[in-house]
């Protein structure tokens, strides 16, 4: 096999790129966990090795992108991801020399306990810099008792909310807040007291209605759902409680507060003949069009090339969907206000150029359904089975299952190994017969099953249609008997996941203590990018 020799770049040289302003991607290589674990850079984009081809192509969809790689230090995944990216068709790639050892050594901060620090961190600093009033789970369980009138809304989506909530809740997310807000908040004596689950989306929800100009006193819940816990309270669970899309004075009062975030942050608003513009220059310029309302009005009718990114997740994680710097955001709704509200939390985050499309779906043949995945899928080197081959199989296949540990943790093919992709070997994979992948829907198990044919003799097969096939087919899966080919590091602890309570204690804790400290972390990193506006 012929080695291509791949470019590189020193940490002193990354650090100038950082802080030239030009659109470049940073991507880390590693898996979550072990990002969390070892520390990362704060502007990295986390794509880890094992998913690269599935998150590439719309988190840098610009392939003359300067793109930088780098893994902790010792290169091995790094190489290889840099040869996958110049095999997708990326001409500008290179590879962090050293490793983030070699950012640290240079004298550069490393950020610890999660692959995406900045998301926690700008919530922490928007608190600091703004003064966002907060109260603690007692007091607020003491105005509560007391009969005031307080009207409590969960900065969350739905999904969240009704898997875990505070009682009395209601679930109003991201840019919602400010859509939706008097619908819900009906007097302006109300106490609006905004939670999430710890503190980011608690502090941005409180001060995005305080922002939107709410004459009601607003604070966030200290600690969210997880101080709630630590203090021996109940959550409720199952409850489905939102607030409908405003009309008459509602959306009256939605539309001002948007003039005031466009006013205050400098929103800067663009026609369709422009948007074209962006678009016809994308060989120079990256261009992501974001449709920033829910994924259901999203998939109802949506803009042609844009895709979904509902408010709360757009910010504060924007790297979930612009893996570019200093690249052209256009953000999509119906009336602008969900738009121009996450354009204001972008552009205090600092990540990327950001605009608001006026009347973007005026006379538009509006596309239908979700965002559109494609995938150049290799077919070749492995044979593709069914559900009820699988079943019959002899027992000398090996089921490797390449989904997410939770996911594996949740349900499993009776017999399957947890696997990641980016450590498969072959030559510790246990057995001598044929080796059958799995994945939630078989798309990652089609590379990793090309990748594995051509380094084995044994027979590589991929579950068609993946886990999912499974359970169409009438099989189980089973949980409890897991086994572990490989760790499973590829998520960041979460107290949540713990299944002991003492031990899901401890998690909060250790996660609120963190996020407590990321101020002094940021104080540390000279390439901290987040604007205040006056």
């Amino acid at each position: 096999m012929t080695t291509v020799a791949t470019a590189t770049i020193t940490a002193e040289r990354l650090h100038e790129l950082i802080t030239a302003g030009g659109e470049y991607a940073l991507v880390d290589v590693r898996e979550a966990g072990v990002t969390a674990a070892q520390g990362s850079i704060l502007l990295a984009v986390s794509i880890p090795l094992s998913v690269l081809e599935l998150r590439v192509s719309t988190r840098i969809p610009r392939l003359s992108t300067p793109v930088v790689v780098y893994d902790g230090g010792d290169g091995r995944l790094t190489e290889r991801a840099a040869a996958r990216l110049v095999a997708l068709g990326y001409t500008d790639v290179r590879v962090l020399d050293g490793g983030l050892r070699a950012w640290a050594d240079a004298g550069y901060k490393v950020q610890s306990g999660g692959d995406h620090v900045i998301g926690q961190a700008f919530g922490e600093w928007i608190e600091e810099v703004y003064q966002t009033p907060h109260i603690t789970v007692g007091e607020f369980r003491d105005r509560v008792a007391a009969g005031e009138d307080i009207v409590l809304l969960d900065s969350r989506p739905i999904g969240e909310f009704e898997n875990h909530s505070l009682p009395g809740g209601t679930s109003i997310p991201g840019a919602e807040l400010v859509y939706r807000a008097a619908e819900a908040v009906k007097s302006p004596d109300s106490l609006v007291v905004v939670n999430c689950a710890g503190r980011t989306r608690s502090i941005l929800g409180a001060q995005v209605l305080i922002n939107a100009g709410l004459p009601n006193r607003v604070v966030s819940l200290e600690g969210g759902t997880q101080s709630w816990v630590l203090e021996g309270h109940d959550l409720d669970h199952g409850k489905a409680v939102a607030v409908p899309l405003p009309t008459g004075d509602a959306l009256a009062s939605a539309k001002a507060s948007a003039a005031r975030f466009a006013d205050r942050f400098a929103i800067v608003h663009i026609d369709k003949a422009t948007l074209q513009r962006f678009r016809d220059e994308t060989d120079s310029r990256s261009l992501y069009v974001l449709d920033v309302r829910t994924p259901q009005e999203y998939e109802t009718g949506h803009l042609a090339g844009s895709r979904s990114a509902p408010s709360w997740d757009v910010a504060p994680w924007t790297f979930r969907h612009v893996g570019t710097h200093n690249a052209r955001i256009v953000l999509v709704d119906n009336d602008t206000v969900r738009a121009t509200v996450a354009a204001s939390w972008i552009a205090q985050i600092g990540w990327g150029e950001v605009f608001v499309l006026d009347d973007a779906f005026d006379g538009e043949d509006l596309e239908t359904g979700s965002s559109p995945e494609s995938f150049d899928v290799p077919f070749d080197g492995y044979r593709v089975i069914g559900a009820d081959d699988l079943n019959a199989a002899t027992d000398d296949v090996v089921v490797l299952d390449l989904a997410p540990s939770p996911a594996y943790r949740a349900g499993h093919i009776p017999g399957a190994q947890f696997a990641i992709r980016s450590r498969l070997a072959a030559k510790d994979i246990p057995g001598t017969g044929p080796i059958v992948l799995t994945s939630e829907d078989s798309v990652l198990a089609r590379f990793a099953a090309a990748d594995l044919a051509a380094a084995t003799d044994r027979p590589v097969q991929v579950l068609d249609g993946g886990t999912k096939s499974w359970t169409d087919s009438g099989y189980t899966l089973v949980s409890g008997d897991e086994r572990w080919l490989h760790a499973p590091d590829d998520v960041v602890p979460s107290g949540w996941r713990e299944t002991d309570p003492e031990r899901r204690k401890a998690g909060f804790r250790r996660y609120l203590a963190w996020e407590l400290g990321l101020v002094d972390e940021l104080e540390q990193d000279d390439t901290v990018p987040f604007k205040k506006y006056d």
